[in-house]
């Protein structure tokens, strides 16, 4: 048993790190992994560099800010998508339930046809995340509750509202300019990611990751319902907002920086499951470890694959739905 641990844990940590190193050399301009490896230990050791310096601008200006942006936003889904499948009881859930993306990509697109300035863009978008699961939140409150079926109800309703928005935002932009940047930021991408892009993402997403690390084994007692949980001394609505706050956190900010990026938060939790079972003591961390590595997998995939690259909203819906539909026939529609 300890041994079939050891080997879990050993394949959930060495799997980011794996995909990490590929994803160095791969690409248009393929490079050497030995000669990756000496790029890397420059930094930290005095290696005379018998390299040319586009080996630095390659790994370090352009492939690195990418690679961390794809680490944090896959980690981020996935755990946001554990933990929402768990509080709400239910496997369908995905992180946008609330209708943060939804909001969020109104944000953006509103932005984009008032402004274009790629920062005003970041902020739009993330502010109207927030303002999106807020006016679920507040409309799904019933009596000083919160149900969470009506939480799920707003959450659709908010999240249609918002759509409706976005397309009218299309329908009013110029078809020259403004719609079809509006229409690639709304399918996703991590393509002209920078350092500054990843720093605004990276304290909002670690924020909520760790506050849904702090109380995973609270969302077990929360996955009982909710009296159970009371009767178990779990103050159910401060924990329902306080995992709501940090899943809009994490999805708001990844979809700032990355457009719409769905299929992950949904399909992951799954996977971890199947590895490491439904206790979420063991699957948040999980989710963590596989989902930055299948978010950077995807990312490979769509810059080496196409001459064209393909949006990652386009790709993870293509290989997420039919795996989605496979993770269901093979458990049944069950958790483990």
């Amino acid at each position: 048993m300890k041994r079939n641990r050891r080997k879990t844990t050993l394949f959930l940590v060495l799997s980011p790190v794996t995909a990490v190193f590929i994803s160095l050399f791969l690409g248009r301009y393929l490079i050497a992994p030995s000669d990756v490896l000496k790029v890397l230990a420059a930094k930290v050791i005095p290696i005379p560099q018998n390299w040319p310096e586009t080996l630095n601008t390659v790994i370090f200006s352009i492939r690195l800010p990418r690679i961390l942006t794809a680490l944090l936003i896959g980690a981020g889904l996935s755990i946001s998508g554990a933990a929402f499948q768990g509080l709400f009881r239910n496997p369908l859930v995905s992180p946008d339930l609330l209708g943060v993306s939804s909001a969020a990509g109104f944000g953006a697109s509103l932005a984009i046809l008032l402004s274009g300035n790629a920062g005003v863009v970041q902020v739009s978008a993330f502010l109207f995340g927030l303002a999106g699961v807020t006016l679920a939140y507040l409309i799904s409150r019933v009596f000083r509750t919160t149900p969470l079926l009506m939480l799920v109800l707003s959450g659709i309703v908010v999240a249609a509202f918002f759509s409706a928005l976005i397309s009218a935002t299309k329908f009013v932009a110029d078809p020259i300019d403004k719609l079809p940047a509006i229409t690639f930021w709304l399918m996703g991408s991590i393509n002209s990611t920078t350092y500054q892009d990843l720093a605004i993402a990276f304290f909002p997403i670690t924020i909520g990751i760790t506050g849904l690390l702090m109380v995973r084994w609270r969302i077990n007692v929360m996955s009982f319902g909710d009296r159970e949980a009371r009767a178990l001394g779990i103050k159910t609505e401060v924990l329902k907002v306080f995992i709501i706050i940090c899943a809009t956190l994490i999805t708001a900010a990844s979809v700032c920086i990355s457009g719409l990026i769905g299929w992950v938060g949904l399909v992951i939790p799954h996977i971890g499951r199947m590895i490491v079972g439904p206790d979420h003591k063991a699957l948040l961390p999980a989710s963590i470890a596989l989902g930055a590595a299948y978010l950077l997998i995807i990312d490979d995939i769509a810059r080496i694959v196409f001459t064209s690259e393909i949006p990652l909203g386009i790709l993870t819906a293509i290989i997420g739905a039919p795996f989605f539909a496979y993770l269901l026939r093979k458990t049944r529609g069950g958790w483990h």
